[in-house]
């Protein structure tokens, strides 16, 4: 089955809440696998996305996802986050190292006591066990009886760098790396920004053959403007996708700027599935027409479920 979810990130003032909102009730008309949420570092945005997965939690069937970085943090400081996120009734993360503040270096005492998404990706699960050792099933036939099974399990996912990770020395640390998430306990992989199939594509393919088996989405944000083009780059470190930065350029208004960034994103969308993609999962900075606009134009939204 083929899926699509989306990310959103916690509003900074009351106007731009209002719109996540209203934002957040279309994309939730389209029934996604999952809406994840991003946390900002060293926690800056804490009480802003708990707020946000709680109303998605609260309002809807669709599952929430909370972003969870570990650099700079000791094992009390991410545990106590981890289980406030599990006692707000989130059981899905996405587990990230994060970045150290610029200038910091590998050895600084910053970084904390966990030093990779994979030691976080153990800590929730930990946490989750001690929390909920066990549950009460009821047996069917036998009103009065109860089984005793293992708590609920958490997902989590992991981040996937198709064109390698900025401190990585080469592909097969990056295969390691994610090996090792996976090994730790994570079960699903989503993937940085890319701007052309092949590089995801053929990502997957390595991955496989060095024995990754988890889902790996492909990570998809329409670029609507030069503008944002440059502040994605400039944030990802990416290399520039030239053909798409000479159309967004030689654009005469911002709307023919936003048509040709859902129409990458659709075309995108549309290859990596015909490639063997489980689904896409978008970036959506918020707005929910051009997400939805690609997902149509990909096949995997049509008007009538979108209004249902």
């Amino acid at each position: 089955m083929t899926t699509f979810s989306f990310e959103l990130y916690p509003p900074r003032s009351e106007r731009a809440e209002a719109s996540l909102y209203a934002s957040l009730a279309h994309l939730v008309a389209a029934n996604p696998e999952f809406i994840s949420v991003t946390y900002g570092a060293n926690g800056s945005s804490r009480e802003p996305s708990l707020s946000v997965l709680g109303r998605i939690l609260a309002g809807t069937s669709v599952q929430a996802m909370a972003h969870l970085t570990c650099v700079g943090s000791s094992y009390s400081q991410a545990s106590q986050l981890i289980r406030e996120f599990l006692d707000a009734g989130v059981t899905s993360f996405l587990a990230l190292r994060g970045d150290p503040p610029e200038g910091a270096l590998e050895t600084d005492a910053f970084l904390g006591d966990l030093g990779s998404a994979g030691e976080l990706v153990q800590l929730i699960h930990r946490v989750q066990a001690e929390r909920e050792q066990f549950a009460f099933h009821e047996v069917p036939g036998f009103p009065d009886a109860k089984r005793i099974a293992s708590g609920s399990k958490v997902t989590i996912a992991v981040a996937a760098f198709p064109n390698g990770h900025p401190r990585s020395r080469s592909v097969s640390q990056d295969l390691d790396t994610l090996l090792a998430k996976e090994a730790a306990g994570a079960n699903l992989a989503i993937t940085q920004l890319f701007f052309h199939a092949d590089e995801y594509l053929g990502f997957v393919e390595k991955a496989r053959e060095a024995g990754v088996t988890m889902r790996i989405l492909p990570g998809i944000m329409p670029v609507l403007s030069s503008q944002r083009l440059a502040r994605i780059l400039e944030l990802t470190g990416e290399s520039t996708p030239v053909a798409l930065e000479r159309e967004l350029a030689a654009a005469p208004d911002e709307a023919a700027q936003r048509r040709i960034g859902i129409d990458h994103a659709i075309a995108l969308g549309s290859e990596v599935l015909a490639g063997g993609a489980s689904g896409l999962h978008l970036y959506t900075f918020n707005q929910h027409e051009p997400v939805l606009a690609v997902l149509r134009g990909a096949g995997l939204l049509d008007r009538q479920k979108e209004s249902a």
